[in-house]
């Protein structure tokens, strides 16, 4: 069974930074896509980052790029996400989700799993 515990979340100040984690396990597959999505009050969920396993690249949504960085750890079983100069709008909860079969390529922002989220919140 395919887990993604996700965690990391908090309140923070605008302009601050957190750093999420997501402890991956029970998956064999070695084609896939890991990587995070957020969702706001009243909005829809959105894929903000990804890393594909086929070549290690990472891509990331318009609206985050250049202050979010997503990482693995060696053994491929943690993904990170670094969120730098935070603004309120960033408030959401955050997800991890995996995406079997991704190929290589920008990320497709789908998946087939998707783990518990944590909550981030940004005050102004």
């Amino acid at each position: 069974e395919v887990q993604l515990q996700a965690s990391g979340g908090g309140l923070v100040e605008a302009g601050g930074s957190l750093r999420l984690s997501c402890a991956a396990s029970g998956f064999t597959f070695d084609d896939y896509a890991i990587g995070w999505f957020r969702q706001a009050p009243g909005k829809e969920r959105e894929g903000v980052a990804c890393v594909v396993s086929a070549d290690g690249a990472t891509y990331y949504s318009d609206s985050v790029k250049g202050r979010l960085t997503i990482s693995t750890n060696n053994a491929k079983d943690t993904v990170y996400l670094q969120l730098n100069s935070l603004k309120p709008e960033d408030t959401a909860v955050y997800y991890c989700a995996l995406l079997a079969d991704a190929g290589t390529g920008p990320c497709l922002w789908e998946y087939d799993y998707l783990g518990q989220g944590t909550l981030v919140t940004v005050s102004s």
